[in-house]
């Protein structure tokens, strides 16, 4: 009797140990939103609410900080920071292994164990960075806030000694809730959807924002139709254009000394030509670092700016408020800040490209398997080849994530309608690019888990 078919969806459901591990996914999802309701103690939400609509909503920094809480942050939460101190203590880390030489040796001679070593020392070097973070945004948010308000949003002095102890107490909370949310994504890593927590974190808190950002563009009742058009046509655009270049792949053939070039199996009694194996490179190896990398460094000199901008020196005051105007996206003269921007994104996009391809040390990989690419020498030859190709094919990957940094000035030049609305695009257009990876890849991974229970595409029905 022929096989019954079935579509995906009611395998996914029936299959129980999928099912399993998707309601634990959504439920470990919601535990985390529920605890991003909860604020920091001492916190003046009267003075937030307020501090957040004199600067008009998302926009410039604090649409960047939105972005990376994931919305947590405009209630002042215990899980404000998000899980990206874990995620900077990777990225110090992965940056710090070609710089010393041991650490690289480390990684190259066993790399599971490499992988263990970093996985220990990147949460061992997340618990200081939190603490940093949540130093540093509770300065910026208390300098802002007193500038627009002439109070601060949070009582915060540890070298005072009657706030000392209210602070540390701060600080305290808020590491702790960066480390749950790590917490949580681990346990949805190891229960729920395998691999994908941090993911699944970072993508929670950024399509929880998608009611209020609609909300704010239905606001605007004389743009509001072409703003939610310009939204809708950024979004299907950006979305197609990330689709296909981080599924752009360059295939480099490589051959075996024991095999011949062209590969052949004896099916039913006829020569059927196999594929050759091959070396696939990724257009885009670096995914959202970049973006994230080069708005906090020209977030940076504001925020220096902003300690120095109330002097009574009349040439320091100037300095400074050139400085803030200067790297404020949503300013009138903000051209220099977007190509600045486009430039460093570009820049860093190679950079970690060529960091993070460096340490897969393909040439030495390739060596040790007997492996070859026809025409070149194995080792340090095949490394330098490779190099160059994926250097060659990173230049599509690093225009997309320039072309979606500035996403939101290009859109205010086409359409000036949207210029009060260009903290809202940033946040869509940035987040689109976390949103759509985690989607794929966590798609892949299901897929991989129905092939794994006997599921085949054949069955698939409409």
């Amino acid at each position: 009797m022929p096989e019954k078919k079935q579509s995906a969806w009611r395998f996914l459901w029936r299959s129980q140990d999928i099912r399993k591990k998707l309601l634990i996914t959504l439920a470990l999802l919601m535990l985390f939103r529920i605890a991003a309701i909860v604020p920091v103690p001492g916190a003046d939400l009267e003075a937030l609410a307020i501090f957040f609509q004199s600067q008009g909503g998302q926009c410039g920094f604090i649409g960047f900080l939105i972005l990376l809480s994931g919305g947590t942050i405009s209630n002042f939460s215990l899980l404000s920071m998000g899980v990206y101190p874990y995620i900077t203590a990777q990225i110090i880390l992965q940056l710090l292994i070609p710089i010393i030489p041991s650490l690289q040796r480390r990684m190259q001679e066993d790399q599971r164990e490499g992988r263990r070593w970093m996985e220990k020392w990147t949460y061992y070097l997340a618990v200081p960075m939190a603490v940093l973070s949540a130093i540093g945004q509770i300065n910026i948010f208390n300098s802002l806030s007193i500038q627009a308000l002439g109070r601060p949003i949070l009582q915060f002095n540890l070298f005072s000694r009657e706030l000392w102890l209210p602070s540390l107490s701060v600080l305290l909370v808020m590491t702790a809730g960066t480390m749950f949310a790590i917490w949580i994504g681990e346990l949805i890593s190891e229960y729920g959807i395998r691999g994908q927590g941090l993911s699944l974190v970072i993508f929670a808190g950024i399509v929880s924002q998608i009611p209020a950002n609609i909300q704010t563009l239905l606001l605007d009742e004389q743009n509001r139709w072409v703003l939610l058009a310009a939204m809708l046509f950024v979004i299907v655009l950006t979305v197609l254009a990330i689709v296909y270049v981080q599924q752009g792949r360059r295939n480099v053939p490589i051959m075996y000394p024991q095999k011949s070039q062209v590969f052949y199996a004896i099916q039913r009694g006829k020569s059927v030509k196999m594929p050759q194996p091959t070396l696939p490179l990724m257009v885009n190896l670096s995914g959202m670092i970049p973006l994230i990398f080069a708005s906090a460094i020209l977030q940076f000199p504001a925020i220096i700016a902003s300690y120095f901008i109330s002097s009574e020196t009349q040439w320091v005051q100037a300095i400074s408020t050139s400085i803030q105007s200067f790297f404020n996206p949503t300013g009138i003269n903000s051209w220099g800040y977007w190509v600045l921007y486009f430039i460093m994104v570009v820049s860093f996009t190679y950079f970690y490209t060529t960091v993070i391809f460096e340490q897969q040390n393909y040439g030495d990989n390739l060596k040790r398997s007997g492996a070859q690419i026809p025409g070149v020498h194995s080792g340090a030859a095949t490394q330098k080849y490779l190099s160059r190709i994926q250097s060659r094919i990173t230049l599509p990957g690093a225009l997309l994530l320039g072309t979606v940094a500035i996403m939101p000035f290009l859109l205010q030049l086409v359409i000036p309608a949207a210029a009060n609305s260009i903290g809202l695009f940033l946040v869509s257009s940035s987040g689109l690019l976390i949103v759509v990876g985690v989607v794929r890849d966590t798609f892949m991974n299901i897929e991989a888990e129905l092939k794994l229970h006997g599921y085949q595409e054949k069955l698939l029905i409409s």
